[in-house]
């Protein structure tokens, strides 16, 4: 971050997508009398036994979306999956996801994929998962806790997998949804997949506007994806383009008297943004008996332009090139199952401004290594390594250098009986400094900062089957060379390696099938997210609530489903208070939503509503009671989807 943190995260919080360390998506049944098999993205970066996924991971289905009512994969994840996240910074709604309290910077440490396909920036910006058409999602995966030994940098907090709907052979389906609601909305989206013997394929686009709740933050995003492959028993090969477009007003942000006196006030009154995303991907795996080979090349344009102040407009221009082939053995013996999985990851980036200055490029090798042991479906063993070198250059501060880091993770689990399993890892997981950190520190000319370890720890306990379970995890990080932007340092700030920092807490997540027309599902966790040395030793991180919770009623009965949900954030320390010293904290707040729908024939039409209580709340703020960036007020959507 730079010293304008707010502003400059503004500027490119529509960033698009970053193409790295891709995984496989599942083998397809040719059968004309069977669908495309539903991708499972597994532990080992290939597709696996849906019935073992990952151990201790959160799914959210698509007929859970649907029900909620939601409109967007980033809404998905924080209501559906607990994950918390913050206001975003510009239009389209894109809100900086945090796992395992990492603060402003939560979104740069964990890794977001579609059907393997790495969303997560190497800007230091937001993964775009609004461009992601809802209709086409099947599923998403939440894996929490370090994971870089498969998906290298920033995973230490975890990994999102969305993995999207397959056609089936032999048939063709759709769906056409308008939306309408408060602050201008207006919304409209198609989809279609058509599946023959061999080939499917498969489109969606949509279009949305919005004024949104505060002045100068409209915001217009219009996103399509396509999909052609073909596909046997052995395997399948195809090909994926992804476009994407916005622009929206930057709103900027208030202080508190601001705040009091009117939220929905601009205090930037000319900035606005903009983005364009132009992505494709090749993929391609093959089984060759015991023998499985994937691998994927994606490459990915964007341009981000910004004015603030009516001032001049600046466009950045970045380039992703990123090749990630492997192997994967497996040997069953009785009731020993071994899987061998081996890769490389090759990524070249590139960034600029149009008129010359600030370029920057990076060139990432990394190789790595897994191996789990299955006995007998009950216990489960796996041990990884990982390293990476990348290279990096830029004009803004005069370096070229290299760096190298190291990963490994190890791995248990066990079926005490069928319904209760026990599981623990530990590792090193890491996160690498961008080009953007990189511009504004307090080193000479020529260094850059260090890449951020962590120190992994985590055990925890499955309980239930598919109506009624319980997963309860207890985490450790210890954190060396935390990656972050210190206000206090120098005479405006700068991005550092921090004093050593620590992140440990409890998760818990519950689903419980009531009766036959209701069921619930919850979430809480508790972070400590503090320093354990240095002369801020002992004290609070920034933006880090030491409690959250959610929870959803679900009623179901013929054609009509009503779904509520309830949100609650702690208070938590401002962002600029690194010393502890602000007498006030963010408050605390509880947010409501509810939707209503009615299913008639191939129609449904539904009701949806957020912020019930029209609760005046903001979950960023980078000053001392300042600095403030408000939430929404209550809004009210109308639905109408037709599907065939």
């Amino acid at each position: 971050m730079t010293f304008t943190v707010p502003t400059r995260r503004a500027a490119i919080a529509c960033a698009a997508f970053s193409l790295a360390n891709s995984l496989a998506c599942s083998v397809a049944q040719a059968a004309d009398d069977q669908n495309l098999a539903a991708l499972l993205v597994t532990a080992s970066r290939f597709p696996n036994d849906p019935a073992f996924p990952p151990v201790g991971a959160t799914v959210i289905g698509a007929e859970d979306i649907r029900n909620a009512g939601i409109d967007n994969v980033n809404e998905a994840i924080r209501k559906l999956g607990g994950v918390y996240g913050r206001q975003s910074l510009a239009g389209p709604g894109d809100f900086a996801l945090d796992m395992r309290g990492f603060g402003s910077n939560g979104d740069q440490n964990m890794v977001i994929l579609i059907d393997g396909v790495r969303l997560s920036e190497n800007e230091l910006s937001t993964a775009l998962l609004s461009s992601v058409p809802i209709d086409s999602v099947e599923r998403i995966e939440i894996v929490r806790g370090g994971s870089s030994v498969l998906y290298g940098d920033g995973a230490t907090g975890g990994t999102i997998q969305i993995i999207t709907k397959r056609p089936a052979a032999d048939a063709i389906h759709g769906s056409v949804v308008g939306e309408a609601g408060s602050y201008g909305l207006r919304s409209g989206r198609a989809s279609v997949a058509k599946g023959w013997d061999g080939f499917a394929l498969n489109a969606a686009y949509s279009k949305q506007h919005a004024d949104n709740y505060r002045d100068n933050n409209a915001s217009n995003q219009e996103n399509f994806s396509g999909t052609a492959q073909w596909f046997s028993n052995e395997g399948r090969f195809g090909l994926r383009v992804d476009l994407a477009r916005a622009d929206y007003g930057l709103a900027g942000s208030l202080s508190m008297a601001q705040f009091l006196a009117n939220p929905r006030q601009t205090s930037s009154p000319k900035d606005y943004g903009a983005y364009d995303s132009d992505r494709i991907t090749a993929f391609f795996e093959r089984r060759f008996g015991a023998l499985e080979a994937a691998a994927e090349l994606s490459h990915r344009e964007k341009i981000s332009r910004a004015s603030y102040g009516g001032g001049a407009v600046s466009e950045v221009h970045s380039r992703t090139t990123q090749f990630s082939p492997r192997l994967r053995h497996i040997a069953e013996v009785g009731a020993l199952k071994n899987e061998l999985v081996a890769g490389v990851d090759f990524s070249e980036w590139q960034i600029g401004n149009v008129d010359g200055s600030g370029d920057a490029a990076q060139t990432a090798r990394a190789a790595y290594v897994r191996d789990e042991l299955q006995i007998a479906r009950n216990t489960r063993i796996a041990v990884g390594v990982r390293h990476e070198t990348i290279d990096k250059r830029s004009t803004a501060n005069a370096y070229d250098k290299a760096q190298g880091v190291n990963a490994w993770d190890v791995q248990a689990s066990h079926a005490v009986i069928p319904s209760l399993r026990l599981f623990g890892k530990t590792g090193q997981s890491y996160r690498l400094p961008t080009a953007d950190e990189n511009r504004s520190i307090v080193l000479a000319a020529g260094q850059i900062l260090k890449p951020q370890t962590s120190h992994d720890l985590e055990f925890g306990a499955t309980w239930g089957g598919a109506d009624n379970n319980a997963t309860l995890r207890w985490f450790r990080h210890r954190i060396k060379d935390e990656l972050f932007y210190d206000p206090t340092v120098g005479a405006f700030g700068a991005n550092v390696n921090l004093d050593p920092t620590k992140r440990q807490g409890v998760e818990l997540e519950a689903a419980a099938r009531l009766n036959a027309d209701f069921s619930l599902k919850g979430n809480f966790q508790h972070i400590a997210a503090t320093f354990t040395g240095g002369p801020n030793a002992g004290k609070e991180m920034v933006l880090v609530p030491k409690n959250t919770a959610s929870a959803r009623l679900n009623w179901q009965s013929g054609n009509q489903t009503v779904n509520l949900g309830v949100l609650w954030a702690d208070a938590q320390r401002y962002g600029g208070d690194f010393s502890n010293t602000c007498n006030a904290r963010m408050p605390s707040y509880t947010t409501v939503d509810a939707r209503y729908a009615v299913r008639v024939s191939a129609w449904e039409l539904a009701l949806t509503g957020s912020n019930l209580g029209d609760r005046r709340y903001f979950s960023q703020a980078f000053g001392c009671a300042s600095g403030i960036y408000p939430e929404s007020g209550r809004a009210v959507k109308f639905t109408a989807r037709y599907d065939f």
